[in-house]
């Protein structure tokens, strides 16, 4: 049976185009929106095969996710089970969530680092965050060429650039210069090479060896290890919602703050609920957005005034990990 679960089989001399998310059952519809902007901007003449990294996705998750399969993109889960590098994550997580109740305190956010492992058959891939919405043909990124020594692309972290407790603690904190600093939320990975250098050894080494108090640590990992190793690209492929977006944009990332699935009225909105009305669950993304009333719209300010203390605190250390 073919990889696709509709349409006709794969063309063996097609180059396929491996695009990754990583997701729990709480990320799922915003995954579901995702994928299916994915596949209204596909080029009809590729094919792409959707891999979704779980902890345990139940069921009627994987069949409304799954339904959104076509006749040149695969949709296909492969479930994180536990192991050596997994128990060390989740011990990892857990301290951090207990210290801080941190955004960033889960292990589903390392998953995309098993990916060279878990898929040896890929040379590259992409690799794209579920608050994400297409606007263009994500095999357009894939087909980006990376340098002898580049492992990924990616942006420069917006967000970073913007907010000054941020910059000092990419600063500081981290030890990599702030202009230099990339948002791991969407990436062409060279698995070749991260296979090459142990990537996901290596992470696992530094956070067993320091056992760092970071901000966004999946994040803050891949610029200390890759520093020097990362192709820049543009705005274009992870632009922040906005207002006046520009019309060369191929992907909006909704990071961090104005969800539109928690509030009303936020940039580019109608780019995510677009794409939610074509899955099986722009009903329960509607219900969550009523949901979410002013005292946990209340909650959320709270935690992000919490990171961007943690940030000024962090920032103050005298040994950066990098320097360590």
């Amino acid at each position: 049976m073919s990889i696709f679960a509709t349409g006709k089989p794969l063309n063996p001399l097609t180059k396929v185009v491996p695009v990754f998310l990583t997701i729990n059952n709480g990320y799922a519809p915003y995954a579901a929106a995702a994928i299916h902007s994915l596949e209204q901007n596909s080029n009809k003449k590729r094919y792409y095969r959707v891999i979704v990294l779980h902890d345990g996705l139940s069921l009627p998750n994987r069949v409304r996710l799954r339904s959104l399969a076509t006749k040149n993109m695969a949709i296909q889960f492969k479930k994180i089970t536990h192991n050596l590098h997994l128990r060390v994550l989740v011990a990892y997580c857990t301290r951090r969530r207990k210290g801080s109740g941190d955004f960033f305190s889960s292990a589903v956010y390392y998953y995309r680092f098993f990916i060279p492992r878990l898929f040896p058959m890929y040379e590259k891939a992409v690799y794209i965050d579920s608050d994400t919405i297409l606007r263009g043909d994500v095999g357009e990124l894939f087909d980006i060429k990376l340098g002898e020594d580049e492992v990924i692309a990616a942006m420069r972290d917006p967000k970073v650039t913007a907010i000054k407790e941020f910059r000092d603690y990419v600063d500081n904190a981290v030890g990599v210069p702030h202009d230099k600093y990339v948002n791991d939320g969407v990436m062409l990975m060279n698995l070749k090479k991260m296979r090459k250098m142990k990537y996901l050894s290596t992470m696992i080494d530094l956070i067993q060896r320091y056992d760092a108090d970071f901000l966004a640590p999946d994040q803050d990992y891949v610029n200390i290890i890759l520093q020097n190793k990362i192709h820049y690209i543009g705005e274009e492929w992870n632009a922040e919602p906005r207002a006046d977006l520009p019309d060369d944009t191929k992907l909006v990332h909704f990071n961090l703050f104005n969800k539109p699935w928690h509030y009303k009225d936020v940039p580019c909105e109608n780019l995510f609920w677009d794409a939610a009305r074509g899955t099986g669950f722009y009903g329960d993304l509607r219900r969550q957005q009523e949901a979410f009333d002013t005292e946990k719209q209340k909650a959320e300010h709270e935690k992000i005034g919490a990171l961007l203390a943690k940030a000024v605190r962090l920032a103050r250390t005298k040994k950066p990990l990098i320097k360590l």
